[in-house]
């Protein structure tokens, strides 16, 4: 998902820059995805440097998330200013995959009170990977109730199928070249992206997307939501944070 979200941003944003040569190629920005992007870094550390790429929408203190993509942002212009390819590279991909995270219905939310009910602490302070996956109850029967409720048919188990879904409702969609809207530029120039951002948070917000997942699964109708409404709406949003790092670039 995140690769075909970034070629698609990647081509949008040609319409936007004079030189497209000077931003990142997307050869080059894919290389920090996968294994070398954020959810690499989940298998390689435990507790290091771990990104977390929830936001609560109902919570404006929800702040974490919209600081990453901040800091994303500023390194990304300093690194188009001073022609280092590499780390631009490598902002552009963590970047674009913050912003993706931020904006997939299953993320819109704060797993963090549901997750520190069953482990009794938050995951993201465990010294290890197997304890971030792994609950240890109070004896063995409630170790595997725990971890039954949180992997077999609770918070992971429903993100993990969402997520699935949204691949295979895009898996053989191509998305055409689309320059960001007029209002959409305007808006990101008066207001920055920060506020473009959670106008695309609340907006995907808005569909109930993953709540209505949970209660009647991947349908048709959330199918085509995903591919036509969603999907757009996160490459738009892709555009429109690379594109605020190239204007904050030449300031």
């Amino acid at each position: 998902m995140h690769q075909k979200i970034d070629r698609a941003a990647r081509r949008n944003l040609n319409l936007l820059i004079k030189n497209p040569r000077s931003f990142p190629g997307i050869r080059n920005i894919i290389y920090f995805e996968g294994k070398n992007g954020p959810d690499g870094l989940k298998i390689k550390h435990a507790k290091k440097d771990i990104p977390w790429h929830f936001i609560n929408p109902l919570d404006p203190n929800d702040k974490d998330l919209i600081n990453m993509i901040n800091d994303h942002i500023f390194n990304l212009a300093a690194a188009i200013r001073t022609k280092n390819e590499v780390r631009a590279a490598f902002e552009a991909a963590w970047l674009a995959h913050a912003v993706t995270d931020g904006l997939t219905p299953a993320h819109l939310k704060s797993i963090d009170n549901e997750i520190e009910k069953l482990f009794g602490h938050s995951p993201r302070d465990a010294e290890s990977y197997l304890n971030k996956k792994l609950i240890h109850g109070k004896n063995g029967l409630d170790s595997l109730a725990k971890n039954w409720e949180y992997w077999g048919n609770g918070v992971v188990m429903s993100h993990f199928l969402f997520e699935v879904g949204v691949a295979t409702a895009i898996a053989s969609e191509k998305y055409k070249i689309v320059k960001p809207s007029s209002a959409d530029l305007d808006y990101l120039k008066l207001k920055g992206f920060e506020n473009t951002f959670l106008k695309s948070v609340r907006k995907i917000y808005g569909l109930k997307s993953y709540e209505n997942f949970i209660k009647k699964g991947m349908t048709m109708d959330l199918a085509l939501e995903i591919k036509e409404v969603i999907i757009p709406e996160i490459i738009n949003c892709v555009t429109l944070a690379w594109y605020q790092a190239v204007l904050l670039s030449v300031n």
